[in-house]
């Protein structure tokens, strides 16, 4: 036992959320083998102790010590010496060598003579003796389970041993339950707590054994458990395949195994009948609301049968709070496994009746009461899976309207039912992989009506998701939609439902005219009006460069009111619309709400969702490493729950900072993705996405050219295109790209579009950028007052990477025009930002215009060039890297003939006679 080594050959170690308790048991072993010891672990039915008695015996055994062991037994309690007996049966052979005295003693103990039994002190004497003889030659330990359950005799004798090991080689390790009462007096004895896991490793124990539980029943049994690892690992073993995916939904309370059930079955057993039966109300209610337990027991004496349930531990009752608790959540699932189905009827309707005030809870009841199909129960259930809606719950609701099908008599109705749960699977809750099983159910309960708006929603996300099959999804939806009969209501749910999905087929098709056509036309229709979040996000994310004021002021109103929308879904389309018109910052708290929802298991969608917005808000608000954080976890979650489509924002967010930081290969690769899965499917928004990336790529390694194509592919020169909400996003970067190629009339004409458009009113980013790019192409005697009205705008700096490329743009201009110590004002706070956001290419750029200046932004990298002028030394520097005269003069705005000029006096200056030696001379400045 003192090899502390030999423990790496002890197979306990991988115990989840042990490590104290294992670090305790080894030194413990350790100290009984060199000087003797004692332990009693106590806690909870299933948490642990007996495979931490193994690990003691284990860590003992390795070590070369002789083992003992003996466990307690519920019906062997009354059996003197019992335990004992069957603890030093083992040893028998060494008995024959104590004294005459000691030896009498344990022959009528072990039953292994005819002498009669010593008296009392001489069995413990003997005991202790016969311990002390076993361990002369190695170190002994005794291991003893199920304390509580061993005779009064036997734990006498343990109790006199575990007192008088000092100085021996002899370890006592002992457990027993944290309420059950031992005969054993623990007086003076070390004792160790086994406690419940925490959350943190609860989960990973669930989650080793059981990868595949989805996320709300994963929850769930961790709520169950509370830490209890038995819980943990048994469980899961009982619910069935369809509901450990959620594909049907969990009991009110679980079923346990006999595992489980044995941890309390005999306390509950030997209750009252009449305490069992208001148990029973209490385990089926789930609240342990007293008033309500009172009201639903009636005919009998309701509060004062629980007395006996109190004096065994099994649950507590405050009378300060008027509630009830069990002990443990296993205690309320074995009361229930003691019922009859007669008796959960009887409960649940009894419930039922008690909770007329309360529709959703009645609800849930009367369903549960129910045996057979009955259309009131669904439509009740129905009711409240709708508020559930409401309030953010979308998985409860899910359970709900999966209930409700069940309970529907007509087909039509359970298809319709079927089909509503399957568009909130993959909407809101992330449960992909059930949903083509509920629109197979859906159309096997109504094949002739089979072709619902609820089906056609989710076959369509599908389409989406798992194709990028634009057209086909528009298709299904349109068709869906024009065979609804009657009125357009902007109060019919499945009808809105149908119309969002619609929307986002139009939004990801971008500026195809044939995909918003039919869109229009039903929204059109809609009485009284349309609802306001659909109405706003067509404009301000589907074409947000024609919003008008009015549209941003009830945005405003809108978002003003987040703090008190629950539902996941609705606060993400909210960030939507905020999205294009640089609304985020206010929608941030309850997007963090939804992602912290989705964590815990809630509404992973919407949590996706909700990470896509926060991720683009960080990208163009300067908070480049969290959103490479959001970026990370979003593909994690796209990828465990089947979101394709929703993975291709996360790249874009990726690539849009590796563009600026001048990572421009990951950047290409991350378009290339783009543009390979977008084109071939007609998602135009995505190509457009990926051109914006290459575009701003483009501009930073100096790429004009290629900057102004792919601009130019997202909205031509002097039009924002309609429909397309990317137009917002490059406008600046066409006109800059622009001038830099020669084209100055596209650059006016881009810059009047905006103005024309009047994006400046829609957020400071946007005005910044509009005065900003009018300021690039104004005249010389109107450039300084513009650039300076763009940098004066309120609350620009919340966008630190499109301000200081406006300060460099002014610098630019300023330094063309010699006023050169103005132009190092802009220009080195342009520097400072883009070392601040660590844009390499940007931070470049703004470094060679300083030096252009002979600001000395890097004098002490000028060896060997001590003799180029400022501007010769940038011309040599930017040909260094491969540019040609052109592309360097339009960086410059030089003509082509003055670089080559400045290069003509630079090769004798340097020593050489060709741009190809350029690198090399110029080596101490890279």
């Amino acid at each position: 036992m003192g090899d502390t080594d030999s423990r790496q050959t002890v197979k306990y170690g991988g115990l989840v959320g042990r490590e104290r308790e294992l670090e305790r048991i080894r030194s413990f072993v350790a100290r009984a083998a060199a000087d003797g010891d004692a332990l009693l672990l106590s806690g909870e039915p299933g948490v642990g102790k007996t495979v931490l008695l193994d690990a003691a015996a284990e860590e003992a055994s390795a070590a070369g010590a002789r083992l003992l062991r003996a466990a307690g037994a519920e019906f062997g309690a009354d059996v003197t010496f019992a335990g004992l007996n069957q603890l030093l049966l083992p040893l028998g052979e060494d008995v024959g060598q104590l004294g005459a005295a000691h030896r009498r003693a344990l022959s009528a103990v072990l039953g292994i003579g005819d002498e009669a039994g010593g008296v009392r002190l001489t069995v413990f004497t003997a005991v202790l003796a016969l311990l002390y003889r076993a361990a002369v030659d190695r170190p002994l330990l005794v291991v003893v389970d199920d304390l509580h359950w061993l005779d009064r005799s036997s734990a006498a004798v343990l109790g006199f041993v575990a007192r008088r090991l000092t100085g021996s080689r002899i370890g006592l390790i002992a457990a027993s339950r944290t309420a059950g009462e031992s005969f054993l007096d623990h007086g003076g004895l070390p004792e160790n707590e086994v406690l419940p896991l925490d959350e943190a490793e609860a989960a990973g124990l669930l989650g080793a054994y059981f990868p595949m539980l989805a996320p709300q029943v994963r929850r769930r049994v961790l709520a169950e458990a509370q830490g209890n690892p038995l819980a943990l690992l048994e469980l899961p073993a009982v619910i069935s395949t369809s509901q450990r995916t959620a594909r049907v939904a969990l009991p009110s309370v679980l079923p346990l195994n006999r595992r489980l059930l044995a941890l309390f079955a005999s306390r509950v057993a030997d209750l009252p009948a009449a305490t069992r039966r208001v148990l029973l109300l209490a385990a089926l209610d789930g609240t342990g609301d007293l008033g309500v337990l009172q009201a639903a027991a009636r005919g009998g004496s309701g509060l004062p049968d629980l007395q006996p349930a109190e004096r065994t531990r099994l649950v507590n009752v405050d009378q300060g709070t008027r509630r009830l608790r069990f002990r443990h959540p296993l205690v309320r699932s074995t009361v229930v496994e003691f019922s009859s189905e007669v008796e959960r009827q009887w409960a649940h309707r009894a419930l039922a009746e008690a909770l007329t005030n309360q529709p959703e809870r009645r609800a849930w009841h009367l369903a549960d009461a129910t045996p057979s199909p009955e259309e009131p129960v669904a439509s009740q259930l129905e009711r409240a899976a709708q508020r559930m809606l409401a309030r953010g719950d979308a998985v409860g609701a899910t359970g709900a309207l999966l209930r409700a099908a069940e309970l529907s008599p007509r087909g039509a109705d359970r298809s319709r039912r079927l089909a509503e749960a399957a568009y909130v699977g993959v909407d809101v809750t992330g449960q992909l992989h059930t949903v083509p099983q509920l629109l197979m159910d859906a159309r096997r309960a109504d094949p002739d009506h089979g072709g619902s708006l609820g089906a056609a929603v989710a076959t369509a996300y599908l389409l989406l998701n798992e194709e990028g099959d634009v057209d086909t999804a528009r298709r299904l939806l349109i068709g869906a939609i024009e065979a609804k009969d009657g009125e357009y209501r902007a109060d019919d749910r499945a009808l809105i439902e149908a119309l969002y999905t619609l929307f986002l087929v139009c939004f990801v098709g971008a500026n195809r005219q044939e995909l918003w056509e039919p869109f229009d036309a039903a929204v059109a229709r809609l009485t009284p009006r349309p609802p306001a979040i659909l109405s706003l996000c067509v404009v301000t994310l589907g074409d947000p460069a024609r919003a008008t004021a009015e549209q941003m002021s009830e945005l405003g109103t809108i978002i003003s009111r987040l703090p008190d929308v629950n539902d996941p879904a609705l606060i993400v389309w909210i960030g939507r619309a905020a999205f294009f018109v640089d609304r985020m910052t206010a929608c941030r708290e309850a997007h963090w709400r939804v992602i912290h929802d989705g964590r815990r298991g809630g509404a992973v969608a919407s949590a996706i969702g909700a990470l896509i917005n926060l991720c683009i808000d960080d990208v163009f608000t300067g908070r480049w490493d969290e959103a490479q954080q959001l970026v990370d976890e979003g593909r994690v979650l796209c990828a465990l729950h089947g979101y394709r489509l929703l993975e291709w924002p996360f790249w874009y967010g990726e690539a849009v900072v590796a563009a600026w930081r001048g990572h421009v290969d990951r950047a290409l690769e991350l378009t290339d993705r783009m543009m390979h899965w977008a084109t071939p499917r007609g998602v135009e928004l995505v190509r457009s996405y990926a051109q914006y990336v290459r575009a701003t790529a483009a501009l930073g390694q100096g790429d004009a050219e290629e900057a102004y194509q792919q601009a130019a592919a997202i909205s031509p020169p002097g039009v924002l295109a309609p429909r397309q909400p990317m137009a917002l996003r490059a406008a600046m970067d066409l006109v800059d790209a622009a001038l830099r190629t020669g084209r100055r009339s596209d650059a006016v004409a881009h810059a009047a579009a905006m103005a024309e458009a009047g994006i400046a009113a829609l957020s400071p980013r946007l005005a910044l950028v509009a005065l900003g790019s009018a300021a690039m192409v104004a005249p010389d005697d109107a450039t300084v007052g513009l650039f300076e009205r763009a940098l004066a705008v309120p609350g620009v700096e919340r966008w630190p990477f499109d301000l200081a490329r406006v300060r460099l743009a002014y610098g630019e201009r300023l330094r063309q025009h010699r006023a050169n110590s103005s132009a190092r004002v802009q220009l080195t706070a342009a520097l400072d930002a883009f070392e601040r956001l660590d844009a390499r290419p940007w931070k470049k750029r703004a470094g060679l215009e300083l030096r252009a200046l002979g600001a000395g932004v890097a004098a002490a990298e000028d060896c060997g060039a001590d003799s180029l002028t400022p501007q010769e030394r940038v011309i040599a520097m930017l040909a260094a890297t491969g540019l040609t005269n052109k592309q360097i003069g339009r960086q410059l705005y030089l003509s082509h003939r003055t670089v080559g000029a400045h290069l003509y006096r630079v090769f004798p200056k340097l020593g050489i006679s060709s741009r190809a030696a350029l690198r090399d001379a110029l080596r101490p400045q890279y």
